[in-house]
């Protein structure tokens, strides 16, 4: 067909925004799915000012789309409450020209799912391998309609036949991305943060939260955001040997922060009423080094599987969101003639290596050095670390998230 096709390995956030891209640039565009359905549960997601950008630039409205509450205020606390740093959120509106959203994981993902075609996305179909096909027309036999296109062999799924002829193949398949440590065989992999993670999702409009916060301890932390929708998004972090679990999650953060400031006790007890499988727990891990590029062949990388980040200046999902709709503006139109000359893909997808590498790469290794500061545990270095977050003065904290924030360019033109 004439259409030029995509296939979208991962329905995470990135995947389905990188296949409404390219679905409004005229692509056809199948998601394939290992999961057998759409997650019911899951965490919350932030939406920085550059994240929020990106998706306006393909029409997606994710406060229209999830809930608009917003935040009064967001910074940092001590264990006893104390606030090291606190900024007003409409004055990063007035700075980045939006407020940061934060949203239900799963009410983002449904909204993106909603934007695409019927049968665009199949669940159950864990893509195993994909292979090029190279060559020039030779007699009209299936292999010559498929020279200079990449095949997709699928496992499972709706689909009639276990392979996809496809122009393009985007590798949004998570943070052990199997295409990853399959087409970059010598790359070190996953590099472990010591840390492991519980996060969950809390109904408690009595409390009147109006403060995303995340308060620091001695190498624990514990984070609290009001989404969209008007529940609480928490997440807390602690040091832990990788594999790390408790026969009951809600009983080992009712230990570590059982004593902390208001309004984490009775967030606690919140988090006691929920069933153990409604708190996420996990280990916390970062690509090791990047990607020596982030396409190889017709396959082109994004989000975590890309460039796996700390979760610590809340970019990861920001990121994958970059990644997607960059990508899907340099590739040409879906629908435009194919004519006699070089394919316009491979090169696009040079740029897009290009244009993310970089970008992407630095906030990588940013997000891990803000861990770390988060993460001690001597008494004295945490206490420097808190005297030190205290004495910045704010206009210095918001000016050091401009490069975040106020980051994101489509190539040739803004965002």
């Amino acid at each position: 067909m004439s259409q030029r096709h995509a296939v979208v390995v991962g329905a995470g956030i990135g995947g389905l925004t990188a296949a409404v891209a390219l679905h409004r640039r005229g692509w056809h565009v199948t998601v394939c799915e290992r999961a057998p359905e759409p997650p019911v549960t899951g965490a919350g997601i932030g939406l920085a000012p550059n994240a929020l950008r990106a998706l306006d630039a393909i029409g997606v409205d994710a406060a229209r789309a999830a809930g608009g509450h917003v935040p009064a205020t967001m910074g940092a606390r001590r264990s006893d409450g104390r606030w090291l740093t606190r900024t007003a959120t409409a004055d990063l509106a007035a700075r980045y020209g939006v407020a940061p959203l934060a949203v239900p994981r799963t009410a983002l993902t449904t909204a993106l799912a909603g934007a695409l075609p019927p049968r665009a996305l199949r669940f159950g179909a864990a893509v195993i391998a994909v292979t090029a096909v190279d060559g020039d027309a030779v007699d009209g036999g299936a292999a010559d309609r498929d020279a200079g296109r990449a095949i997709v062999r699928t496992a499972g799924g709706p689909a009639p036949s276990p392979d996809l002829s496809a122009d393009l193949v985007v590798a949004a398949d998570g943070i052990h991305s199997p295409l990853r440590r399959a087409h970059f065989p010598a790359h070190p992999g996953l590099h472990y943060l010591g840390e492991t993670a519980w996060r969950t999702i809390v109904d408690a409009p009595e409390l009147r939260v109006a403060a995303m916060s995340e308060t620091w301890g001695r190498g624990e932390r514990f984070g609290l955001t009001p989404l969209s929708d008007g529940r609480l998004y928490l997440y807390a972090t602690a040091p832990a040997p990788a594999g790390t679990r408790s026969a009951d999650p809600r009983a080992e953060l009712r230990r570590r922060f059982g004593a902390w400031h208001d309004p984490i006790p009775a967030l606690l007890d919140h988090i006691d009423r929920l069933e153990p499988a409604d708190v996420l727990q996990n280990d916390l891990y970062d690509l090791a080094a990047p990607l020596p590029r982030l396409h190889h062949g017709r396959i082109a990388w994004l989000g975590d599987a890309a460039h796996a980040m700390a979760p610590n200046l809340g970019q990861g999902g920001c990121q994958a969101i970059e990644d997607a709709v960059v990508l899907a503006h340099l590739l040409p139109a879906g629908d435009a003639p194919r004519g006699r000359g070089a394919d316009p893909v491979p090169a696009a997808l040079a740029a897009y290596t290009a244009a993310r590498l970089a970008r992407t790469d630095a906030v990588r290794v940013r997000a891990r050095r803000v861990g770390r500061l988060g993460a001690l545990r001597n008494p004295l270095a945490a206490a420097a670390r808190d005297l030190a977050v205290r004495a910045a003065p704010a206009r210095l904290a918001l000016r050091g998230m401009d490069d975040l924030f106020d980051g994101f360019h489509l190539p040739g033109g803004t965002a």
